[in-house]
């Protein structure tokens, strides 16, 4: 496998590697505004900035399910990444999201993947999205991931 690939050791270099995915490689993650804001070896932290765009009923100003969707699954592929050290082309098999209470209009959405398990071709990952309160979540995840490469 090419360098070019591989993830660096140090965080500042993984940040600035899988950072990447938000601003250059991934369009829709540029268009609906995704930021990552750390790392660690098996975990990533993205935000989702509010915007009215992102609002599914104008009514409430809830963000749309669609963002959050992306939200976590990027979050996710991020996390499966870290954990194996690499960029690797992947498929989202399975991605299940249970929605726990509406976002609050005007607070950034927060997403936290871990990459918990991987064997060969399937990598195993679980999400919460939370706007500043870890313990007082919006939604939890459980997501598979096919990794593609041979």
């Amino acid at each position: 496998m090419s360098d070019d690939f591989k993830l660096p050791e140090d965080k500042a270099g993984r940040m600035e590697r899988c950072s990447l995915f938000y601003s250059d490689i991934v369009p829709h993650n540029h268009a609906l505004g995704l930021r990552l804001v750390d790392v660690a070896p098996t975990e990533a932290t993205v935000e989702l900035p509010y915007a009215d765009f992102l609002v599914g009923n104008p009514e409430t100003g809830v963000i749309a399910g669609g963002p959050v969707t992306t939200l976590i699954d990027a979050t996710c592929g991020t996390s499966v990444m870290l954990r194996l050290g690499r960029m690797v082309p992947m498929v989202t098999l399975d991605l299940r999201i249970d929605y726990l209470r509406p976002a609050r209009p005007g607070v950034s959405l927060t997403a936290v993947a871990e990459c918990y398990r991987t064997t060969r071709q399937v990598a195993f990952v679980r999400a919460l999205v939370h706007q500043g309160d870890k313990n007082h979540p919006v939604a939890s995840a459980q997501g598979t991931f096919m990794l593609t490469e041979e």
